[in-house]
């Protein structure tokens, strides 16, 4: 089933439909971008993807169709940001979705990443009524594991060589909330001042597991 893609607002920060027509702009941070971004891209293990700016706006918007995510485009102060989007949604008895994300240099440190995290999973908790949202990251972003700090997701354990990023397989920190954590939302949590960012420690046992390759 389709969800619709909404439009989300908090001071300069919105999140809304990625749509055919930020193809010129999403190109352009992309290649601007591209030392920043490169190393956290997600790539094909047999083979290039397509720099197809286009036919991956048009591959989200099917997807998001389907009813299997919610492609946005991340603007701050009304220019466009980054990318936000929300996949492998389930419903039912899992009723749970992964949240990816980035935004371009210049943009960073300005609360729009966490922003816009919080501002989506909001939605998918309380507009789209799933349970649980999940956040797979590096262990080598930090700016990523701030921002699943600052929101208070609790970390959830170490994925060995998990999705394939920049040429190789990656390890990944799991990071999580459910709905029933968040009677007030999870931006109104950040904002009010009330996360325990304890909540995303990492223990220094998979950090030290993440730190040293996985034998065969």
């Amino acid at each position: 089933m389709a969800t619709p893609v909404p439009t989300l607002r908090e001071g300069k920060i919105s999140i809304r439909p990625i749509r055919l027509r930020d193809s010129r702009a999403l190109e352009r941070e992309l290649i601007e971008n591209r030392g920043w971004l490169r190393k956290w891209e997600a790539t094909n293990p047999h083979g290039l993807l397509s720099f197809d700016v286009r036919a991956s706006i048009r591959s989200l918007q099917a997807n998001a169709r389907a009813g299997l995510g919610l492609p946005f485009a991340i603007e701050y102060d009304g220019q466009f940001a980054g990318q936000l989007n929300v996949s492998s949604i389930s419903y039912g008895s899992l009723s749970s979705a992964t949240i990816g994300y980035w935004v371009s240099e210049r943009f960073a440190g300005m609360g729009a990443t966490p922003t816009a995290v919080a501002l989506a999973t909001d939605h998918c908790f309380f507009g789209v009524g799933l349970h649980r949202m999940e956040i797979c990251i590096r262990p080598e972003n930090e700016p990523s594991l701030r921002v699943v700090e600052k929101l208070g997701f609790r970390y959830e354990g170490l994925r060995r060589r998990y999705i394939h990023i920049n040429g190789d397989w990656r390890d990944h920190f799991c990071f999580a909330l459910t709905v029933d954590e968040m009677p007030v939302g999870v931006l109104r949590r950040w904002l009010d001042g009330k996360v325990n960012r304890a909540d995303a420690a990492i223990p220094p046992t998979d950090r030290a597991r993440a730190a040293r390759p996985l034998l065969p």
